[in-house]
């Protein structure tokens, strides 16, 4: 399997200025970031510490903590109770990371057809859900006691548009859906 950095450097960067008719390197569309994040809700400690050991594990990075703003009584929430997590990814682990998951994670789901075209915002930058983390490679099933946990995943590109993001995502190899 090809260093993911290297195909864009080789080949997708050559595509995208042929198809927007780029010459400035600076204007070409690349991923900045990818943000992970998981919403656990109220649980306790233990499913807690699971959920963000599988975390760690997929992103090869420690999450941050992401605390309650306010305080919901029907739900015995209090404001600044942890309920989620989250991984901003930059540099090698952004790449480690979009290349394990375009090439190892994705194909993994069942009756996989791609994911959908309608997750982009206006400005290149795509995000998508996950409704497992097991579907990742480096969670051992036989050791998981974690609860099955989503995930949602922010891919943010310099593209400006969707169709330059879409076009660099594709390109890098994102199986989007036929529609």
């Amino acid at each position: 399997m090809a260093n993911l950095k290297q195909k864009y450097k080789d080949t997708v960067v050559p595509a995208l200025a042929e198809k927007f008719g780029l010459k400035n390197p600076m204007t070409f569309p690349k991923p900045e970031k990818i943000i992970v994040n998981m919403a656990f809700g109220i649980v306790d400690k233990d499913a807690q510490k699971g959920v963000l050991d599988d975390l760690a594990k997929i992103t090869s990075q420690k999450p941050s903590l992401r605390p309650a703003r306010k305080s919901i009584s029907n739900f015995k929430l209090r404001a600044g109770m942890v309920v989620g997590a989250k991984v901003t990814l930059r540099g090698e682990r952004m790449w480690d990371f979009l290349d394990r998951l375009i090439h190892s994670t994705l194909p993994r789901i069942r009756d996989f057809r791609g994911i959908p075209n309608r997750g982009f915002d206006g400005r290149g930058n795509y995000t998508f859900g996950l409704k497992e983390q097991t579907i990742f490679p480096e969670i051992d099933l036989s050791k998981h006691s974690a609860p099955e946990q989503g995930m949602d995943i922010t891919i943010v590109t310099s593209a400006g548009d969707n169709e330059k993001g879409k076009a660099l995502l594709t390109l890098l190899g994102m199986p989007f859906a036929g529609r």
